[in-house]
């Protein structure tokens, strides 16, 4: 891998853990969107979103 994939990468993986973050703090602040499906469908959403890039960038 070159070097500006591997920054891509940790850019996509930092991107991924703050967004899990800020998600994390909507439901902790916010507790009407403390449903489950919902956060994990968002996160899942985004995952996928994530890996498609990282696989589309290879």
């Amino acid at each position: 891998m070159s070097t500006l994939a591997l920054l891509v990468v940790l850019l996509l993986v930092l991107t991924s853990v703050l967004f899990l973050g800020f998600i994390g703090y909507l439901i902790d602040r916010h507790p009407r969107l403390a449903k489950p499906l919902g956060a994990c469908g968002t996160w899942a959403a985004v995952l996928v979103a994530t890996i498609a890039l990282v696989v589309a960038l290879r």
